[in-house]
């Protein structure tokens, strides 16, 4: 058994890291303190293929492996949670249906610009007022098929990355018992975005509540087959927790790396803190739950690139990596003493970020119920 990483991964790897150390991480603070979305990054991130992880080449995409594109949205948490969960969302949340599901058509129209950074970004909305958890039961948006047109009317909540979108792929309710995804432009006459949310963290990336009023869009907007919409969107977010299971991954890792040096530093008692045995057991316990997280996310992205199940593993990886990270970002605040409540120090903005990753693509409680479902139907 083989734990290493391939040369092409550790060198994309590091790119990815050398990239986010120069442009991403120097600017996290200020993204968190201004509530702005990191756009002078991400407009760099088109030529390194950031913004087409899972979009194939032909689609201006840089059509990575699983692993890899885990690879890249660690490394980006590492930097900023905000830009990170922005970037993540608009690989594996709003591009991936498309570039799953969609007709050759619906690719080339929206999948190029957003692959290569000449647009904007991609959106995908899930989540309404009675539809968070119960997808299948809960969405009220409607879309109904007149002539070569869908006309659209319900709202949805949560929407990550809608005002700096292109599009919002949206699961909508197409017949009584069926759903499905619609791509939406977000220029379309009768769609409305609410202000931004004010969250507890991630203040650099934007959420917000979506209106549809009469929105008209092409019949050809669907994605895939009518009535597929929640099955699509439960592959889609069985992917998405592998992404946020590695964004969490770098999270930890930045509040590691902080409470080391800080540890390290800090004197108490005529030595560095780091010398003391309690400081020691909460280093300790760190690295090995962020290791043992890590093990985690890049076996739940390498089967799911074998092509073999692995919502179960996607639900093991989500459920313990974002604890473990909450875990690592809340004892770096302990070891940080009173300064970890401080902003001048990065560990608190870190902890707030980390602090949604346990809640948004699937609760703790939801991964529990995913993973106890597989166990007793005997499947992966």
């Amino acid at each position: 058994m083989n734990f290493d990483l391939s040369e092409e991964q550790i060198l994309w790897r590091d790119a990815v890291h050398d990239f986010v150390a120069k442009e991403v991480q120097p600017k996290a603070r200020e993204v968190d303190e201004r509530s702005e979305f990191n756009w002078d990054a991400a407009r760099k991130m088109g030529p390194l293929g950031l913004l087409g992880l899972n979009v194939p080449e032909e689609y201006g995409g840089s059509g990575m492996d699983a692993l890899s594109a885990a690879l890249a949205v660690e490394q980006l948490g590492w930097g900023c949670g905000s830009t990170a969960l922005a970037i993540a969302a608009h690989n594996g949340l709003g591009c991936a249906p498309i570039a799953n599901y969609g007709s050759a058509e619906l690719k080339q129209r929206f999948l190029p610009k957003a692959a290569t950074g000449e647009g904007r970004l991609a959106a995908l909305a899930l989540t309404e007022p009675g539809a968070g958890s119960d997808l299948k039961g809960g969405v009220q948006t409607r879309a109904e098929l007149q002539g070569d047109e869908w006309v659209i009317n319900g709202s949805k909540m949560w929407c990550t990355n809608a005002s700096i979108a292109d599009f919002i792929v949206t699961l909508v309710r197409s017949e009584p018992e069926a759903l499905s995804l619609i791509v939406v432009p977000t220029d379309a006459p009768g769609l409305s975005i609410g202000p931004a949310e004010k969250k507890m963290g991630l203040h650099g990336s934007p959420t917000h509540a979506v209106s549809y009023q009469d929105v008209r869009v092409p019949a050809a907007n669907l994605v895939g087959e009518r009535g597929k919409g929640l099955a699509y969107t439960l592959a889609t977010l069985d992917g998405g927790r592998i992404g946020i299971g590695a964004l969490s991954l770098g999270l930890a890792q930045a509040a590691l790396d902080e409470a080391l040096k800080y540890a390290q530093e800090r004197h108490t008692f005529g030595q560095p803190i780091a010398q003391h045995q309690a400081v020691q057991w909460m280093l300790a316990d760190a690295e090995t739950q962020l290791q043992a997280a890590r093990l985690l996310v890049y076996k739940a992205a390498w089967t799911k690139q074998q092509g073999r199940p692995f919502s179960q593993l996607a639900a093991m990886a989500k459920l313990f990596a974002t604890e473990a990270a909450e875990k690592i970002c809340r004892d770096a605040i302990q070891i940080h003493g009173g300064y970890g409540y401080s902003s001048e120090y990065a560990v608190e903005r870190i902890y707030r970020d980390a602090r949604l990753m346990t809640i948004g693509e699937g609760t703790s409680e939801i991964q529990r119920l995913v993973i106890a479902r597989h166990l007793l139907a005997g499947s992966n």
